[in-house]
């Protein structure tokens, strides 16, 4: 049975560069690789291997500012002059990977690179997704990313949070905000904690999502996006408590394959069509947490 309140997107958030800050948005196209240009611009070291902010938080700070056809990109931070890439989707191919999984990006020139590198003190480049991107994503609906860590959309609704920061706020702790969990998408208006396990079909605007599977969270959740500095223990400590997968690593969110592409907008109701119970015992840990 559904929740009886109509659920809502509450936020649309795309990040086109892996690892940076997120922009807001009120409407977006979701295309089958998620929100246009989600992930669809990476750093990476001198070996090909993703920056990511569990080993560099900073990247909370570097703020993209991408033209809507996605041939202008501008990075900017604290402490240096922004630095303008003319995109160019035909550039020389390097061999890439997230997660040890072998990927192709396009090199976007020694300009960014320098910046890159300064900014991190340690080589670094600025790659783009292929517009011959192919890349196969699983779970229980199979789909396609950019260079997110596994799929095309991150979903988290308020309820969950509400749950999670009164178990902080019991321990002493401070409540954290959405942004933690870098989601895609983020709903209000379901009345139970973790609605967004059990969804497997939903409706959103124009556009239709599929569940894959849910969202094991990292040190990232540790770091402040505003500041780029690591805040831990939280929010892992009290996932820990009640959210552990059996696969291993605490869930928080849902992850999404893009099954019809459409448009969405900020206020947009979910339509969820299909139902199931949650999967790796999550559903009745969470009953026994809420208990």
């Amino acid at each position: 049975m559904s929740p009886t309140p109509t659920a809502r997107v509450a936020a649309l958030v795309v990040h086109p560069v892996k690892g940076c800050a997120g922009i807001p948005l009120r409407t977006a196209e979701l295309t089958p690789a998620g929100l246009t240009h989600d992930r669809s611009f990476m750093v990476v070291d001198d070996s090909g291997d993703f920056r990511s902010q569990r080993r560099d938080p900073r990247m909370a700070r570097i703020v993209p500012e991408l033209d809507a056809d996605g041939t202008r990109l501008v990075l900017s931070t604290e402490g240096f002059s922004p630095v303008k890439v003319d995109v160019d989707p035909e550039g020389r191919r390097l061999d890439v990977a997230v997660h040890r999984q072998p990927l192709v990006g396009v090199d976007q020139g020694d300009e960014v690179a320098e910046w890159l590198t300064e900014v991190f003190g340690q080589a670094s480049r600025l790659v783009r997704v292929p517009e011959d991107h192919r890349r196969e994503t699983g779970g229980l609906t199979p789909g396609t990313a950019g260079f997110a860590d596994g799929h095309a959309a991150v979903v988290g609704s308020l309820s969950s949070l509400d749950l999670l920061n009164e178990r902080i706020l019991a321990t002493g702790g401070e409540a954290v905000p959405m942004d933690r969990f870098r989601p895609n998408i983020v709903v209000s208006g379901w009345s139970e904690a973790h609605t967004e396990d059990r969804v497997r079909r939903v409706r959103l605007g124009t556009a239709e999502l599929g569940y894959a599977k849910v969202c094991i969270r990292c040190a990232v959740t540790t770091v402040d996006q505003v500041s780029g500095v690591k805040r831990g223990p939280e929010p892992l400590r009290s996932l820990a408590g009640y959210r552990r997968a059996d696969d291993g690593g605490v869930a928080f969110c849902s992850k999404f394959a893009v099954t019809v592409p459409g448009t969405v907008s900020v206020g947009d109701p979910l339509d969820v069509t299909e139902w199931a119970e949650p999967e790796q015992g999550l559903g009745p840990r969470l009953a026994d947490a809420t208990r």
